[in-house]
C-alpha cells in the first residue's frame, strides 16, 4: 500500500525551553510563497532573496503579541543592484515586493552575494504595535552573507538579546518552499537572577545556540518534516520542551479597489483629472501584489 506523504506548509509555531530561558519558533511557507513570486516575473537571485525576506517576516512578525501589529523589513541601498526591498507581516499575512537594476543584475554572478546585490546597504526592521501606536525601528548594515545574518546581528546589537536566525530554502517543479529558525535567550531569567541580556555568552545560551546551529537548511526547507519534528531533533534530550502557539501564514495584500478609491476621493476633481489617462482613468498599480486597479477619475 503506498502511503500518502502529508505537508507541513505555511505555518509558524512557537516554542520555549523553560530550564535553559529559551524561546524559538519555526516557520515554513510553501504556497503562500508561491503566490507572492507568481505576481512578479523575478530572476531566479531576486526569487531567492525575496523568498528569504518573506520567511525572516513571517518569523520575527509572528512574534508580535498585538493581532494588528506589523513587523515590516526594508533595505536601503547604495550602489547596489536592488533599489527597494519591502516585506511586511501582519495578522498571519506577508507580501513583499523588490524594485531592482535588471542592467547591474545581469552583471552579476548567478548566486551573488549579499554585498553585489545591495552594495553599502541597510536593513531597517520596524515593529507598529496598532493597540499603542507604538513604533521600534533598528537599523544594521547589511554586511553578512545572508539577509538572516543581518537580522540576527539587529536583535544582538540593537535588542542586545542573544538571538539565532537560520532560512533554508529549496525550488522544485516550478514551487519554492522556505522554513526558517528563530531562537532567542530571555531577556530576564527567573527571579533573582542576573539579566540575561546583558551577556551574550551566557552558559544556557550556548548550549541552546549549539544545539540550533546543527539545524541544515535542508530541513527547514522540507516539507514532509512537520515543524514539530524538528523541535524534536533539536531539544529531545532537553527536560522540559513546550510547544506553544502556532499560526496559519497566507499571502495577504491590503490593496482593493475600494481602498484605492477611497485615497484618491481625497484628492480634488481637478487633481484627480490631471492624474487621469486619455479615458479619464487614473491607473494605480500596487507594487506588492503586481495589479493594476483603474479607478475614474470623476468617481
Amino acid at each position: 500500500m503506498q502511503q500518502t506523504v502529508t505537508f507541513d506548509l505555511d505555518r509558524a509555531l512557537a516554542f520555549a525551553i523553560p530550564s535553559r530561558s529559551a524561546r524559538g519558533r519555526f516557520v515554513r511557507l510553501g504556497p503562500a510563497l508561491d503566490q507572492v513570486l507568481a505576481a512578479h516575473a523575478y530572476p531566479p537571485a531576486i526569487e531567492a532573496l525575496l523568498a528569504e525576506a518573506l520567511t525572516l517576516v513571517a518569523l520575527l512578525g509572528s512574534t508580535l503579541k498585538d493581532p494588528q501589529g506589523q513587523l515590516t523589513i526594508q533595505t536601503r541601498t547604495d550602489r547596489g543592484a536592488i533599489n527597494l526591498m519591502v516585506c511586511d507581516y501582519r495578522g498571519g499575512e506577508v507580501r513583499g515586493y523588490i524594485q531592482y537594476d535588471a542592467d547591474k543584475l545581469a552583471g552579476l554572478p548567478e548566486k551573488p552575494t549579499l554585498f553585489a546585490l545591495f552594495g553599502e546597504g541597510y536593513l531597517a526592521i520596524t515593529f507598529d504595535l496598532a493597540t499603542t501606536g507604538e513604533r521600534y525601528q533598528g537599523i544594521v548594515p547589511l554586511d553578512g552573507a545572508t539577509l538572516a545574518e543581518a537580522a540576527q546581528s539587529y536583535f544582538i546589537q540593537s535588542e542586545q538579546i542573544p538571538s539565532l536566525v537560520r532560512v533554508g530554502i529549496s525550488r522544485k517543479d516550478g514551487h519554492t518552499i522556505a522554513g526558517g529558525l528563530f531562537l532567542q535567550h530571555l531577556p530576564e531569567g527567573e527571579v533573582g537572577r542576573e539579566r540575561l541580556h546583558t551577556r551574550l555568552d551566557h552558559p544556557e545560551w550556548e548550549h541552546v545556540a549549539a544545539l540550533g546551529e546543527t539545524m541544515g537548511a535542508d530541513e527547514l526547507a522540507d516539507p514532509t518534516l512537520p515543524l514539530e519534528t524538528l523541535i524534536w531533533r533539536l531539544f529531545n534530550e532537553e527536560e522540559d520542551v513546550r510547544v506553544l502557539a502556532e499560526t496559519p501564514l497566507s499571502r495577504g495584500c491590503r490593496c482593493t479597489g475600494e481602498y484605492i478609491a477611497g485615497v484618491l476621493s481625497k484628492f480634488t476633481v481637478e487633481e484627480r483629472r490631471e492624474m487621469a489617462d486619455e479615458n479619464g482613468l487614473i491607473q494605480v498599480d500596487c507594487a506588492f501584489c503586481a495589479t493594476k486597479f483603474p479607478v475614474p477619475a470623476e468617481a
